[in-house]
This record gives C-alpha cells, sequence and structure tokens, in this order.
C-alpha cells in the first residue's frame, strides 16, 4: 500500500482521495472531540484514549512498518512537543466551556493559520476564489462561536477563560497540522511516520494523570477505557486520515476541509450531548459548509 500511495502524490487521483481522506477526518474530528468533551472528565478520557492508541500502535511500529531514518527521531521529538501543548491547551478548553461553543473556535483559529504556514513551509498558494472560500467558512465559524457566547448558557461563569484557551489551542491545530505534514513528506514510508507517531504520543497524558489513574477503581475504569478504546479507533482514521491527505495533496485545501468538522461537532452536540441547536446556529453551519466548498471549487 505504501508504493501504491507514493503513485498517487501530486495526482488528480491523490487530489480526490486527499479531498474524501480530509472530509472523512472532519467527521470522526469531532467525534473525537465528543468522546473526550462526553461525561468523563477531559483530562481521563484523554489519558485513557493515549494509552490505548499507544498500545495498538506499538506492535505495528516495533514489527510490522520500517524502521524510521535517522533523520526522523528530531522530526518525532518536535511532534510530541508540538502536541503535548496542543493537549493541554485542548484539556484546558473543554473542561471550561459547553462543545458547541468552544469547538467552533478552535477549528476556525486552525485552518487560517495552517493556510499561512503552508504558504511559508510548502510554497502553496490560495487563489482569489479560495480566499473568498475560506472567508467564508470563517464567518460561519466565528460566526456560530459569536452566537453561541451570546446565547448558550452552559458554563457561563468559565467561558470567558475556554474561548481564550480555545484560540491558543487553534494555533496549536494550525502548527500540528503544518508540521506533521512535514514529518509524513519527510519519511519514505508514510505508514513507518503513522505507526511511530501513535506509539510515542501515547506517553505525555497518561504520565500527567498517573496519579488519577492509578486511582480509578474497577467501576469507572471500565467505562472510561471503553470510551479510551473507541477514541483510540476515531483517532488512528481521523489523524491519520488528515496525515495522509496532507502527504498526498496540499495542506492548506485539506486543513480547510477538515474545519467542516464544526458542522458535524455541533450534529453531535445536539443529538448525543443534548446541547440544544437553533435555526441560527444551522444556517451558520451552512455558511461553513458552503466556503469549504468554494475552497475546493475554485482550487
Amino acid at each position: 500500500m505504501s508504493d501504491w500511495i507514493r503513485t498517487l502524490e501530486g495526482t488528480p487521483a491523490g487530489h480526490d482521495l486527499a479531498l474524501a481522506l480530509a472530509l472523512l477526518a472532519a467527521v470522526l474530528h469531532a467525534l473525537f472531540g465528543a468522546l473526550q468533551k462526553g461525561k468523563h472528565d477531559p483530562w481521563m478520557s484523554r489519558a485513557a484514549i493515549d494509552i490505548c492508541y499507544a498500545l495498538i500502535a506499538a506492535p505495528f511500529a516495533l514489527f510490522v512498518v520500517p524502521w524510521p531514518e535517522p533523520h526522523m527521531w528530531v522530526i518525532f521529538a518536535g511532534a510530541m512537543l508540538i502536541h503535548a501543548g496542543y493537549k493541554y491547551l485542548q484539556a484546558m478548553t473543554y473542561s471550561r466551556g459547553a462543545y458547541t461553543v468552544v469547538y467552533p473556535v478552535v477549528r476556525g483559529t486552525g485552518p487560517l493559520f495552517a493556510v499561512l504556514g503552508a504558504m511559508v513551509w510548502f510554497g502553496e498558494h490560495f487563489t482569489l476564489g479560495q480566499w473568498l472560500g475560506l472567508a467564508v467558512l470563517l464567518s460561519g465559524i466565528f460566526g456560530l462561536a459569536a452566537y453561541n457566547l451570546r446565547y448558550v448558557v452552559v458554563a457561563r461563569e468559565t467561558l470567558v477563560q475556554a474561548l481564550g484557551f480555545a484560540v491558543a489551542t487553534g494555533a496549536f491545530v494550525a502548527l500540528y497540522t503544518t508540521y506533521d505534514a512535514y514529518g509524513i513528506r519527510a519519511t519514505y514510508d508514510p505508514f513507518t511516520f503513522l505507526a511511530w507517531f501513535f506509539m510515542l504520543d501515547g506517553f505525555f497524558m497518561p504520565i500527567v494523570m498517573r496519579r488519577e489513574l492509578m486511582g480509578l477503581t474497577r467501576a469507572v475504569a471500565g467505562p472510561l477505557f471503553r470510551r479510551g478504546l473507541l477514541g483510540a479507533f476515531v483517532a488512528f482514521f481521523s489523524f491519520g486520515s488528515i496525515l495522509m491527505a496532507t502527504r498526498l495533496d496540499k495542506v492548506g485545501e485539506a486543513a480547510v476541509l477538515r474545519e467542516t468538522s464544526t458542522v458535524f461537532a455541533a450534529l453531535i452536540g445536539w443529538l448525543v450531548l443534548k446541547e440544544r441547536v437553533t435555526r441560527g446556529q444551522l444556517g451558520l453551519m451552512a455558511l461553513i459548509a458552503a466556503g469549504a466548498v468554494i475552497v475546493e471549487m475554485m482550487g
């Protein structure tokens, strides 16, 4: 499969596959965020997810895929530092704000900086039409955040803090999107990067939460790690899809298309987390989807 992936890089077929992977990542990333925001503490949920996906990835990293080239160890070290910062900020965000309020801010900040980062790092450039589409998408995302800030009454006392952490988390989303795209392109076999990334990335949160994990009762640990196992598989396909999309095609376009996850997040918040979604929110979500379509059509 690795050879097949390499033959698609930079081709029309690769572009189509990258589009499908970015949209798949959008759906799954919204689900991943909801799993972390659900009934368990966000810090503990993330620790359980990370333990599960590290254990699942370990045998593939150690015994299945080719070992990383020497230059990859420095790249992995940088990725771990960036993702540690992202996880910390994300947990601080979700522990302080309603999911449908903070998630649009996180996802709205990310694509703008990711597009700018791709311009500097990879020499990518959006057309005028694509910038228009990005503006439409961002207006929908930040409009949704502003709407929620005004009308949502959940966790109002910590909402300002939550929004500050959400903006910082979005900046780290852009940073890891660009950096991980560089990392997956820097190795011959993309599955080497994916397997080793998930194995190494699983250490930070369990170390941070080690005391809380050791103190879990069996009654609490069972549901928590069932959620962690589900989250691990969602993470494999979510993060794996967007990373593969950035190897196959333009980083900026993939980053923008993934942010249609805001639409799916609102639906999950409404259907699963029982957070109310109004007609105004639905209209703004339609604006987000329209912006993503414009970016793709004008590319």
